[in-house]
This record gives C-alpha cells, sequence and structure tokens, in this order.
C-alpha cells in the first residue's frame, strides 16, 4: 500500500527536492505541498494523507500550532505528523510531541533516514532523531501541565497489568523486539496488547501513549 505524505515547508526548493526525493520511493508518494502551518491543515483536511512532513518555523501559523489543529480533528485520526526541522530544541521536542507529533526529525538526516522516518511513523510507531535522546523527552513530558486531566488515573485502571507493564517498557525507549525478549513473548504479542492500550486510551500512536505513560505517572523520568 502506498504512504500518502503531504509536505509543509515554507521554503520551495526543499519542498521540491523532499517531493523527487518520496516520489522517487515505490511504497511512498506526495499528495500535496504546503507553504505555511494554516494551509497545512487545509490540505491535510482534504487529502488525508497517511504522513505529514512539518517544518516548525513558518510564516502565520506555525508547524507546532499546524501540528495540535490536525492531531486534535478527529476527522484526521490516521494522519501522523512528522517533524522536521532545523530548530532542535528542548522546548520545540517536548512541544511537538506534546500537542500529538509522531515524529522528530532534524533536516541534517540523510535521505534514507528521512524515507525510513515517513515509514516507520506511518506504521504507527514513535520516532525521536539522535538530538530528541529519550531522557530529554521523559524529563519534559514529566513536567505538570497547567491543567490535571483528572481522567487519567481512571484511563489508567481500564488497562489489563499486561498492558500496564508493556507500556511502561514502551516509554522506557525499548522496541518490540527488546520488550518480547525481556518478557520471553513474541513480537506480535507484544504489539497487540501495545495497540490494545492504544484502542483504550484513545492513543493514535506510540508517541501518545509515552505521553500518557508519563503524565500518568504509570513511570517517572530518570533522575
Amino acid at each position: 500500500m502506498t504512504i500518502r505524505v503531504l509536505l509543509a515547508d515554507d521554503q520551495t526548493l526543499l519542498r521540491a527536492t523532499f517531493r523527487i526525493l518520496i516520489d522517487s520511493c515505490a511504497d511512498l508518494e506526495v499528495v500535496d505541498e504546503a507553504a505555511d502551518g494554516g494551509q497545512a491543515v487545509e490540505l491535510a483536511r482534504a487529502h488525508h494523507p497517511d504522513v505529514v512532513v512539518m517544518d516548525i518555523r513558518m510564516p502565520g501559523t506555525d508547524g507546532l500550532a499546524a501540528t495540535a489543529a490536525i492531531c486534535a480533528d478527529p476527522r484526521l485520526q490516521a494522519t501522523r505528523v512528522l517533524i522536521l526541522t532545523t530548530f532542535q530544541t528542548d522546548e520545540h521536542v517536548a512541544r511537538a510531541i506534546r500537542v500529538g507529533a509522531s515524529g522528530f526529525l532534524g533536516k541534517n538526516v540523510s535521505a534514507d533516514a528521512l524515507l525510513d522516518g515517513i515509514r516507520t511513523v506511518a506504521a504507527g510507531d514513535a520516532l525521536l532523531s539522535p538530538a530528541a535522546t529519550r531522557s530529554l523527552i521523559t524529563r519534559f513530558l514529566a513536567t505538570p501541565e497547567p491543567r490535571t486531566d483528572a481522567a487519567l488515573p481512571r484511563q489508567l485502571a481500564a488497562l489489563t497489568a499486561r498492558e500496564r507493564e508493556l507500556t511502561a517498557l514502551a516509554a522506557d525507549g525499548k522496541s518490540d523486539t527488546e520488550i518480547a525478549a525481556e518478557l520471553y513473548v513474541s513480537p506480535l504479542t507484544v504489539r497487540t496488547h501495545l495497540q490494545r492500550a492504544k484502542t483504550k486510551l484513545g492513543a493514535r500512536d506510540r508517541a501518545q501513549l509515552v505521553v500518557f505513560a508519563y503524565r500518568s505517572g504509570l513511570v517517572r523520568p530518570p533522575s
């Protein structure tokens, strides 16, 4: 099945370069291009792409605000956002994950890394660049939000003991294969339990599952 991609970047040359690269792959296709965040939201609603490759700094509505709008739209539940930016700051990474982005890469990544990143988030997995380390993300996700969500404990109680265990391991940065080896089960079993947890929590992908794990107190950041 072809992965449909929407490009959002205010630099025309970069968009053209990314389009040529992505369209060169048999399993990937660029459906449209946006020059700013507002246009990205409009085109996402028009095309329902599998992945939006989103820049952060754009005129008007920036990439983070556009990401929040896309991820909050129930009509775009199947759309994932991959942030691709020059600005890999702590604040940007944390905000991107909090508002629903599934991945975060710097623009200095290789062509193969970008293509693999698109495939990774399209499959429902979280993706972070080497600069966006797990310890950095967990530290920011654990920072109290201005408004505490009282529903989190109830949602946590809805998970089985096994689902909570696997969610915690996923939040620790372990892959399905690593979790399977640790618990002596198959990777398919791991994926099944994590999918059930995502369904119960209304999490669109692994990144949101990690956000929930830290915000609910299921796991805590390293000291």
